[in-house]
């Protein structure tokens, strides 16, 4: 997933998203250690995508902060 597609969703949208993304980690993981994985490049992908959607909510949580701070 490209970092514009994930800055065009809301914050709500990115919290379901990293849930579910954290989920399919869990279960590549689960499927790497069984010998089972097919595709060893989506563990990196996907651990990619957690690091995009956990970045983008930090720069909107300092935003916010920041919003606040300047508003006091």
């Amino acid at each position: 997933m490209r970092a514009s597609d994930v800055r065009a969703m809301t914050s709500e949208d990115l919290r379901i998203r990293l849930q579910e993304t954290r989920r399919e980690l869990f279960n590549l993981r689960q499927q790497w250690y069984a010998g089972s994985l097919q595709d060893h490049n989506r563990l990196r992908a996907v651990r990619k995508d957690i690091a995009r959607f956990l970045t983008v909510l930090r720069e909107r949580e300092l935003a916010t902060d920041k919003e606040e701070g300047a508003a006091v």
